[in-house]
């Protein structure tokens, strides 16, 4: 296995071309006004390694909403805030095979998400996130990511407007759903707060730093949770297509529809990636086919 760090330029390079290549089957989502207007050729990567070494290429100077990527780190926060025993009382960690916004499924399951990664999971724990209103509950997670992995974190807000202004009907299904078998208390600041935390907004290197968190032990949290949310990601991170990942790449990893991913890799360091261009599950194309390279020729795969 060779070490994160001693990646070269041009290995780098490369790898950033042909994920690039890759990157034009996918499409910028339109549902959201503010989204529709990335830029599909943008490509980003930052590296942040266990010996403390940076490695960042391509357009690093984007901003972008992380969108389901923090689903992540809401459960993250959350088993730090208030235990995984009350945590795995609203949702499981069961896989979805089914898209992220499925009502269906969701009825299906008598109304407990299947997991925190698909949107009943995380709309159902926005709605326990510390706080009296969605703009505090909000406002205090992005301060304490700041504050903990040392990034610059903040909530886009015209990327805000945006989504407010073109609500998705789904997620409205979903909260109603959730609430009329108790498991939200109220349906529009669940709402609310989801929609602002999913519109916290930063450059590549910011996702990493967040992924560095994930990476390795550190005092600054519970090595149970970091486990628990690792293995969540290997399982429920990509969706329907977690299972097929977890085999071809083999890393916690976590997508969302603005274009951002993160990989983790346990021990050796985080891997963050910019690609508007989705696929038709809501995967980034570029950036999948980049940690893809990266895992094969670096035999990242935690499966050894």
């Amino acid at each position: 296995m060779k070490e994160l760090d001693r990646l070269t330029t041009t290995e780098l390079s490369a790898w950033v071309q042909q994920a690039k290549i890759q990157a034009k089957q996918g499409r910028v989502i339109d549902r959201i006004p503010q989204l529709a207007l990335a830029d599909p050729a943008c490509f980003a990567v930052h590296i942040c390694c266990k010996s403390g070494k940076n490695i960042n290429f391509g357009d690093t100077a984007c901003v972008f909403p992380l969108m389901s990527v923090i689903k992540t780190f809401s459960l993250l926060y959350l088993l730090e805030h208030l235990g995984a025993e009350t945590v795995f009382g609203w949702v499981g960690v069961e896989p979805s095979d089914a898209p992220f916004n499925s009502l269906e499924q969701l009825v299906s399951d008598r109304g407990r998400p299947r997991n925190p990664m698909i949107n009943s999971g995380a709309i159902a724990l926005a709605d326990k996130l510390p706080g009296k209103d969605a703009t505090q509950r909000t406002l205090s997670f992005c301060q304490w990511f700041n504050q903990l992995a040392g990034c610059q974190l903040y909530l886009d807000e015209v990327m805000l407007a945006s989504v407010r202004l073109t609500p998705s009907r789904a997620n409205e299904a979903i909260a109603n759903y959730l609430a009329e078998v108790g498991y939200i208390e109220n349906i529009k600041t669940a709402l609310d707060t989801y929609n602002q935390i999913c519109c916290i907004s930063g450059r590549v290197e910011d996702l990493a730093l967040l992924g560095k968190l994930l990476a390795f032990e550190n005092s600054l949290l519970k090595s149970q949770n970091r486990r628990i949310v690792n293995a969540v990601m290997s399982i429920c991170g990509l969706y329907e297509a977690s299972a097929e990942f977890a085999v071809r790449i083999g890393l916690p990893m976590k997508s969302g529809i603005g274009g951002g991913l993160v990989a983790i890799v346990p021990g050796e360091g985080a891997i963050a990636c910019y690609s508007p261009a989705l696929d038709n599950i809501g995967n980034p194309v570029g950036a999948i086919a980049f940690v893809e390279v990266l895992a094969q020729e670096l035999q990242l795969s935690v499966f050894g």
